[in-house]
């Protein structure tokens, strides 16, 4: 018999859509192509929509922030839906757009496409999963960055030739004055009443814990509300803007990509600049309210030594904003917020939490067998205890975990010294009773 070959018909396949999103951002109002963050997410949208073989996921958007920070929020939200495989392909504008620091970029754009995920810049006409796509995506990056810097020395160079010509800024939060169109620095008479009752009281040996009291008590708030506390009162009364004179920059921005601000020690000149501004204390007040926080400190020194614990300076109160401070007493260390040791709950709504609680439950989230210190302030980058039992932690790759602590019971959380020392002063009580 002849052999036969029949052939058999491919059954067709259909084309699975590409899940396609959108980033999109708006930093100043310059863009021409499109004028505002509102037109770019309908640009977008009508663009994804109208597109064969393209899915709607979604866009994603940031206003008003800067691309050489990590910290936008809807860019964050984009990456952690696509490493949960909800986007196949994402649009934005240009690399600019994305991101200005070179190394953001590249490692962005490498990750998703490990993950499969195609990045489109409209500007450039660049797919990031082409084959010359990121050898053009690191020369393209390395001049948006290099365009970030050229903008940020424009920026510096322009304050510190006002700092130069003895020109002020940032008065307009100051205690004590006010910003008219008319009048320009002008000082607020009620608010400098309490600035000079600050001094004064100052001056006479109160102590600022004291004078926070007496503050709060009356219901005085400062220029962002909330409430007053010694360190809030130290950098009042040491300002010498209050005698209508100026100290400028007594910060600095490190780089253009980090742009922490810098407490100024001699890396960049200082200028000192006289009659700026109105005066509210005469230069001799000021000089006796310095020599009272001299006395101040004398009398409570620091040695210039800060002992530097697990979670020094890595606990955040919500409520004031102030570090966590670490606590110890009967043998148990414990971590509470400043206010709350020195002002009370009225104050502050925060709660003590023991260390070894906040070590067990940092390891057991990491999956340590016991607490690593190196490890965790590689991994985290701050935790806001939230009353009254939350912890958010915050970690450097851009992303937060939610957790809950409690305390232990006290017979648990005691120590065998404790309760020996507890069991003595039962002792010791029982035969000081006298018998009938």
């Amino acid at each position: 018999m002849e052999k036969q070959v029949t052939r058999v018909p491919v059954k067709p396949t259909l084309e699975r859509l590409q899940n396609v999103a959108a980033y999109a951002r708006v930093s100043s109002g310059k863009d021409a192509m499109l004028h505002s963050l509102a037109a770019q997410v309908s640009y977008y949208s009508q663009m994804i929509r109208e597109h064969p073989g393209w899915r709607f996921a979604g866009i994603y958007a940031d206003e008003a922030m800067t691309g050489t920070k990590d910290t936008r929020e809807e860019f964050q939200r984009l990456l952690t839906d696509c490493r949960a495989g909800k986007i196949d392909m994402v649009i934005t504008k240009s690399v600019s757009r994305f991101a200005r620091n070179t190394v953001t970029s590249l490692e962005t754009v490498r990750e998703l496409k490990l993950l499969g995920i195609d990045v489109y810049f409209e500007e450039q006409k660049i797919h990031s999963l082409s084959g010359d796509g990121e050898l053009m995506l690191t020369i393209l990056s390395a001049f948006a960055q290099e365009e970030s810097k050229s903008a940020s020395d424009n920026q510096r160079w322009r304050i510190r030739k006002g700092f130069e010509d003895g020109e002020l800024m940032c008065l307009r939060t100051m205690f004590g004055y006010r910003i008219s169109k008319e009048d320009g620095i002008e000082i607020d008479p009620e608010q400098a009443q309490i600035v000079r009752e600050i001094y004064a009281k100052v001056i006479r040996g109160e102590t600022l814990n004291s004078i926070a009291r007496w503050l709060n008590r009356n219901g005085i708030h400062g220029s962002y509300g909330g409430k007053w506390n010694t360190p809030r009162l130290r950098d009042l009364v040491s300002n010498e803007k209050y005698t209508g004179n100026a100290l400028l920059q007594k910060v600095y921005v490190n780089n253009h990509i980090e742009k922490k601000r810098i407490k100024n020690k001699g890396e960049v000149p200082q200028f000192y600049a006289t009659e700026t501004h109105p005066a509210i204390i005469d230069q001799t007040t000021f000089d006796a309210a310095q020599e009272a926080l001299a006395r101040i400190a004398a009398r409570h020194p620091s040695g210039g030594h800060i002992e530097h614990y697990a979670f020094t300076g890595m606990i955040l109160c919500p409520a004031c904003g102030r570090h966590f401070k670490r606590t110890k007493n009967h043998g148990l260390s414990r971590w509470a917020c400043p206010t709350f040791i020195q002002e009370g709950k009225e104050y502050c709504h925060s709660r003590k939490i023991p260390e070894e609680i906040l070590m067990r439950i940092t390891s057991d989230m990491f999956g340590w067998n016991s607490f690593d210190e190196a490890a965790f302030r590689s991994t985290v980058d701050h935790i806001t205890a939230v009353y009254p039992d939350q912890l958010i932690f915050y970690l450097k790759d851009g992303t937060e975990r939610k957790t809950e602590w409690q305390l232990e019971s006290r017979s648990k959380s005691w120590t065998p010294e404790m309760k020996a020392k507890a069991a003595e002063n039962a002792r010791r009580r029982g035969h000081g009773k006298k018998c009938d």
